[in-house]
């Protein structure tokens, strides 16, 4: 999704979960609209402690070892955003939640996702990039990049009143 639309889906997503609402809420009644709220809420609560927060730590020490988290832990890390979303009161979220469970749709993300990963760190943990040539990142190493103090810089303190 790109950047620019998040403000506006993210304004309209709660427009869009009351209608939901009230329509589920037409046809099948209020207490078992209700229920559903709830169980949606208890599946996403069980499925959170399932997964736990083992996962994300684990993702977070193979990045911090320089190495991309692999097609094995996203399945799990979808798994809990499944469950956060099943957390989220609404039909539309739930929704959502339901795809990532379709073994095609976690595939998709993955493609999407793995295209987009850098691991960086310092030239000893770096084991594997799955950027291309066309990357708009620039790695420096400490002599690569060196500040020097300029006096006529708009920016230094004599400028700035100091």
């Amino acid at each position: 999704m790109p950047l620019k639309i998040l403000p506006g889906f993210l304004l309209l997503l709660p427009i869009a979960e009351i209608a939901g609402f009230v329509l589920v809420g037409k046809a099948i009644g209020l207490w078992p609209t209700l229920a559903l709220v709830i169980l949606s809420f208890i599946a996403g609560m069980t499925l959170l402690r399932r997964q736990g927060i083992g996962i994300l730590r684990h993702m977070l020490t193979e990045g911090r070892d320089g190495m991309m988290p692999g097609r094995e832990l996203v399945r799990p890390a979808m798994f809990v955003i499944a469950a956060l979303l099943l957390m989220v009161p609404g039909f539309i979220t739930d929704i959502m939640a339901l795809l990532i469970f379709v073994p095609a749709v976690r595939d998709l993300a993955w493609q999407y996702v793995s295209r987009r990963f850098a691991v960086v760190g310092s030239a000893s943990s770096f084991k594997t990039s799955n950027r291309t040539n066309d990357s708009k990142i620039v790695d420096l190493d400490d002599e690569d990049y060196r500040r020097e103090p300029n006096d006529n810089s708009p920016w230094s303190g004599k400028h700035l009143g100091k």
